[in-house]
């Protein structure tokens, strides 16, 4: 499973600054949780990999990879860490992963193969999934006697709704690309470029999709993430507040002013 973060630069300036309120990007603080203590506890559980890297497009491609597991957060995994400090755990996850969907750029979760359990809880991080063809989404938590404690139970609602969710938790259904995309969890599905030519690789192809969006100035691109989330986050008044503030960054900026004395029209 790859995620893909668009335009890597977009990460400079400041994102607390935007809101009405400071936002850290954390769920929990130092005092609900000693983050170090739980950074330790699972580097005992070694295996997998977490690339970074940089495509000559500006995407900077974060890919999770572990081969030697179905899904990069294994179901015995959780079940060890329970064992050790399970509600610890749930915070440094939904800490990491409320970081992941906070931050000033736009995001899409490719999903190759299998994500399942956390792995499903992740895609719900992005601002957009895209689903290879063979590709499938499933949150088995119920077979594991738990519920998603990362996140993805909430995240999941604002997604395909409270009676989809439902369903998907409780039945632990298996999402395929066409599924995935009927009930909104999936945003596109790709092409196999196995069987049509010239299609490019999944990646390719979800860079190429993902860049439909991140075109533009990056200062835009970043205040348009910010007025998107606060709305999603905040009640009402203060996201038209945030909204307000966003505005005020961008308004009489280079690229408004460019915009206004260009010839050229807008399509």
């Amino acid at each position: 499973m790859v995620i893909c973060a668009a335009r890597h630069h977009l990460l400079r300036g400041s994102w607390a600054r935007m809101w009405q309120r400071p936002v850290s990007g954390r769920v929990y603080t130092e005092l609900d949780f000693d983050q170090e203590e739980i950074k330790a506890k699972l580097l005992g559980f070694p295996g997998g990999t977490i690339e970074l890297s940089k495509q000559e497009s500006g995407i900077a491609v974060l890919t999770i990879n572990n081969p030697s597991r179905m899904n990069a957060f294994s179901g015995s995994m959780m079940v060890q860490l329970e064992e050790k400090d399970g509600m610890k755990m749930c915070m440094f996850m939904q800490n990491a992963l409320t970081r992941l969907l906070r931050l000033p750029m736009i995001s899409v979760a490719l999903v190759e193969g299998r994500a399942v359990g956390g792995g499903a809880e992740l895609t719900t991080a992005c601002d957009f999934r895209l689903m290879a063809p063979g590709s499938v989404v499933q949150f088995v938590h119920k077979h594991l006697g738990v519920v998603p404690g990362w996140g993805g139970a909430a995240r999941l609602v604002h997604l395909v709704g409270s009676q989809n969710s439902l369903k998907l938790l409780s039945g632990a259904s298996k999402v395929d690309p066409e599924f995935g995309v009927q009930i909104r969890l999936a945003d596109g599905v790709l092409k196999d470029p196995q069987v049509e030519e010239g299609v490019g690789t999944v990646l390719q192809q979800a860079e190429k999709w993902l860049c439909h969006y991140t075109t533009g100035p990056p200062s835009v691109i970043q205040a348009i993430k910010k007025v998107a989330l606060s709305g999603r986050e905040l009640p009402l008044v203060e996201a038209l507040r945030t909204e307000k503030q966003v505005f005020g960054t961008v308004w009489g900026g280079p690229a408004n002013l460019q915009a206004l004395t260009s010839k050229s029209k807008y399509k």
